[in-house]
């Protein structure tokens, strides 16, 4: 059983540790950057505007609230906002009154956006396949799912480690 003398200081890693963050760092940075590098090459879109155009494509009827896209994205409103004005001008998205709720409107998918998606889902598709599944074996993949479902449940219980007495 650790006590308070053979616990590590929870404000320092240790060499090992620190070792595996920064290679942790760079994998899940390096992937974002791939991804969005390769939509952006291809067919002109951010990774954060197939995020929504996603969200859309899944909805009923191609449409949702701002409220409901800060849910689905984990984004702060004001990001969301923003994000669907900038892609309401390039055409992707379109907004609608929202009878239920005068204080609200429907972000909806346009035909534009739909196009989009179609083109742009096989070969961002194809460069998760090659980074992700291609590098990684079955067992691998096991293992990662079995983490990544660790870590996101350890970031959901929001539990901060008590601090160390200075």
């Amino acid at each position: 059983m650790a006590t308070a003398r053979t616990r590590p200081d929870p404000r320092k890693l240790s060499a090992a540790e620190a070792e595996l963050f920064h290679a942790f760092y760079l994998m899940r940075r390096g992937f974002d950057r791939t991804l969005d590098a390769q939509l952006q090459r291809d067919d002109g879109i951010s990774i954060s505007e197939l995020e929504v155009l996603m969200a859309l494509v899944r909805s009923p009827g191609r449409r949702l609230r701002v409220r409901d896209l800060v849910e689905l994205t984990g984004w702060e409103k004001s990001r969301v906002s923003h994000q669907v004005t900038r892609m309401e001008g390039r055409g992707l998205v379109e907004r609608e009154d929202c009878a239920e709720d005068r204080r609200a409107s429907w972000i909806r998918l346009s035909r534009d956006g739909r196009r989009v998606v179609v083109r742009a889902l096989p070969k961002h598709t194809a460069t998760i396949r090659r980074i992700l599944f291609d590098a990684l074996t079955p067992e691998q993949q096991e293992e990662l799912l079995a983490i990544s479902t660790r870590m996101t449940g350890a970031m959901a219980s929001g539990d901060e480690p008590a601090a160390a007495d200075e």
